[in-house]
């Protein structure tokens, strides 16, 4: 497609053709035609605002971290009792019938460190579908993943100003909460 006909002017409200190189104009838009910066301190407070949202996706990362640890422990020390009518030996002094006291005993086994039938250090199919844990971790997973598409969608004006923004949100926010969140997140 030959785009040399067209003449292209950061004024123009018709110029949809996108810069494809790095430049300097404060009249990009960020996000939408709604928020185009006409002056210098309203392009400041779009860089601005882009440093925040680059911090708040890091603390954003560092408390998925957090809850998805939480999450992990709260399903490690969670006891499944199984119980068994049939061939289990009671020691004395439990309290309740046999099947009772074979759940008390299975569910012991289990607080001790023995693995559940088909369990497996470090596979996350190991854990049972909960509602009350996957609504939330992929409500957060949804927050953050958004979050880093409007920060992409920022960096893909070819804007120094607003590319600078997210690499100074990304450093500080990374400065502050970096250490918290598990190696392999972005």
């Amino acid at each position: 497609m030959d785009h040399s006909s067209h003449t292209t002017s950061s004024s123009s409200p018709e110029s949809h053709i996108m810069n494809m190189a790095f430049h300097t104009s404060i009249t990009d838009n960020l996000f939408s035609e709604a928020w185009t910066p006409k002056t210098t301190g309203q392009y400041a407070g779009a860089c601005i605002f882009l440093i925040v949202l680059a911090i708040i996706h890091r603390v954003l990362t560092a408390f998925k971290s957090i809850q998805d640890a939480k999450w992990h422990r709260a399903e490690k020390a969670r006891v499944i009792v199984v119980a068994r009518a049939e061939g289990n030996s009671v020691q004395s002094g439990l309290v309740g019938d046999a099947k009772t006291a074979g759940a008390v005993a299975n569910a012991e086994s289990m607080r001790s460190g023995n693995k559940r039938e088909g369990e497996e250090e470090g596979n996350p199919w190991t854990a049972p579908w909960r509602f009350s844990t996957e609504l939330p971790r992929a409500g957060l997973s949804t927050v953050v993943i958004g979050v880093g598409y409007l920060l992409m969608l920022a960096v893909m004006t070819f804007n120094v100003g607003y590319f600078l923004s997210v690499l100074a949100g990304v450093f500080v926010g990374e400065l502050a909460f970096g250490r918290i969140h598990k190696h392999g997140d972005h």
